[in-house]
């Protein structure tokens, strides 16, 4: 039980960021809790090596190198002009951030976009004067909303696309989860409005357009940008017809970053700006999370008898809570075979994708994309959400979201 224990301490410290006189960062919880668990011997040394997904922090590692040039050259001020650049209001601001961002996750990855989107939000905000946790909000239930409706939108999507026996993964995906998704984008707005209406009503002014940039690294972070993309639609054609290749994000992602660190004089300045404490926070959780996977007890919930496993209703609720706890990729890898030795039907597949990413608009670990807009928040400009932030309209969100999926794909059940 010590993992468990552990598990809710770190719980209850990213809810209250403070210990004392002593403020706690994230990253440094988490960290706080893989040294409890290897110290206390509930992990070994190598096991907890092991359990690091290295792909998951090379691909964070390269598009943090990718955002940090965008960023530093001036070309990502740029496109927030061209994106931004018709919202004369918070509602059209806030409208474009959200389905922007959102459609953007579902081609490009929900992690990607928190990335490139955070310092987007936090330029606007500071230009502005909006309060900050409105677009940062809107920022995250964005990406992982608009990530639903991908089998590349995310990686438990990816997971369920690949080995859950969906036959044309890009069809299934938009028949059963796009239209709700767009619902559901346009129902976070009206939530935001109802908790933040004063902010609402900011002036918001994009007529000044910024100055030309020509220079080395905005060419460079041109060519990354321009990589990720072409290489994203590679990605799509691989996932959307089957084909027998291994090509992950994380080539995707250090394939952008070359020209930035081969070809730029600012590359060891970059390097020293990446968010290094948010890729030791994702160390930290893989190490914590095997530890609590090894305890046996969520596997043994999951595989008792008692419910009727195969349910959208019991998929759903499955899905949004144990993501809490153990992450929503692990929960998909445990839950996916069952489901699939149960013949579920392909809509049984969709609510899996649905609740397992809609479980990041509940609580800030729901998701890593909350996570890393958060860190890079708090290290740009001390700006970030709390445990309280987030939950507050994160819960009533996470209902609405679900109950919306529900409807729609009860529709299509068999």
């Amino acid at each position: 039980m010590i993992p468990i224990i552990v598990l809710t301490i770190v719980f209850l410290l990213i809810a209250v960021r403070q210990i004392g006189n002593i403020k706690l960062q994230i990253w440094q919880i988490m960290l706080g809790g893989a040294i409890a668990v290897l110290i206390a011997g509930q992990i070994s040394f190598t096991s907890a090596f092991n359990s690091i997904n290295f792909d998951v922090i090379f691909f964070l590692f390269g598009m943090f190198v990718v955002g940090q040039a965008l960023e530093e050259s001036g070309f990502l001020e740029h496109l927030t002009f061209l994106i931004f650049k018709k919202s004369t209001s918070v509602n059209i601001l806030v409208l474009t951030i959200l389905f922007s961002m959102g459609i953007a996750s579902t081609f490009l990855m929900n992690d990607t976009v928190a990335i490139i989107g955070t310092p987007i939000v936090l330029l606007i905000a500071k230009q502005n004067k909006i309060n900050t946790k409105v677009l940062l909000l809107a920022l995250a239930f964005g990406v992982t909303i608009g990530s639903v409706a991908s089998p590349i939108g995310n990686p438990q999507n990816l997971i369920i696309a690949v080995n859950g026996g969906v036959k044309n993964s890009f069809n299934e995906f938009f028949q059963y989860l796009f239209i709700p998704t767009l619902i559901n984008l346009f129902a976070t707005f009206v939530v935001l409005k109802i908790f933040f209406n004063k902010d609402f009503a900011c002036n918001v002014d994009f007529s000044k357009k910024v100055k030309d940039i020509n220079n080395r690294l905005s060419l460079l972070s041109k060519i990354s940008l321009t990589i990720i993309i072409t290489l994203i639609f590679v990605k799509i054609i691989v996932v959307g017809f089957n084909l027998n290749f291994d090509f992950r994000l994380t080539y995707i992602a250090l394939a952008a970053s070359l020209p930035v660190l081969l070809f730029s004089e600012k590359r060891i300045s970059l390097l020293k700006k990446v968010d290094w404490k948010t890729l030791i926070f994702f160390m930290s959780m893989f190490i914590l999370m095997q530890s609590v996977w090894n305890t046996g007890i969520f596997q043994k919930e999951i595989y008792s008898e008692k419910f009727n496993l195969t349910s959208p209703t019991m998929i759903f609720a499955i899905s949004v809570i144990l993501s809490q706890f153990i992450s929503n990729v692990p929960l998909v890898a445990l839950y996916l075979p069952i489901l699939l030795k149960l013949n579920v039907a392909e809509s049984g597949m969709m609510a899996l994708a649905a609740g397992s990413t809609i479980a990041g608009n509940l609580f800030i670990l729901g998701a890593a994309s909350n996570v890393i807009i958060i860190q890079n928040a708090e290290r740009r400009t001390g700006d970030t959400l709390t445990f309280t932030d987030f939950a507050k309209v994160g819960i009533p969100l996470t209902i609405l979201n679900l109950l919306v999926y529900f409807i729609y794909l009860k529709m299509f059940s068999v």
